[in-house]
């Protein structure tokens, strides 16, 4: 299959490369870390993972097949950010080449979804928790990676509102 046939902004196209759903790897992807998150294989909640450190692509791939591999994911949701008049600015395009990258690598579909206010949403989540600055730092991209990925599962399941 051609690397740009398994990247999609549609969740209709996504859902239709995956008509027995199965376990979602979600993305935040920053300059510095790559915040994780699963979802179950039923689409219905998803758990923030690890915070990794980004480093080049070839070593992130090797982590990013091994997490595959050992949860048996069967696509990415990747976080695309967006400027609030929905414009594409660098950020944007880097996403874009990343999931290039990763669907090239490990042959699973790729969705790019929205990530606006993921961030904002998780870092209220946190604060909810009453977890302190530094606990939240280590913890946000992977909370915004499950942001991301509730907000697709919620979509894709059709509960979404």
């Amino acid at each position: 299959m051609e690397t740009s046939s398994l990247i999609t902004e549609s969740r209709e196209v996504f859902r239709a490369a995956l008509p027995h759903g199965g376990v979602l790897l979600a993305l935040d992807l920053g300059t510095r870390t790559l915040g994780t998150a699963l979802c179950d294989a039923g689409w219905r909640f998803a758990s923030p993972g690890k915070t990794l450190a980004r480093g080049k692509f070839g070593a992130d791939k090797e982590l990013l097949r091994a997490l595959c591999q050992e949860r048996s994911v069967a696509g990415i949701v990747l976080g695309l950010p967006l400027n609030m008049d929905s414009s594409e600015g660098p950020r944007a395009q880097s996403s874009r080449a990343y999931a290039r990258n990763l669907a090239e690598a490990l042959a699973l579909p790729v969705l790019l979804w929205d990530e606006r206010w993921s961030t904002a949403s998780a870092e209220r989540d946190l604060i909810g928790l009453d977890m302190s600055r530094a606990k939240r730092a280590e913890r946000i991209d992977s909370a915004a990676a499950a942001v991301i990925l509730q907000g697709a599962i919620d979509a894709l399941s059709g509960s979404a509102f």
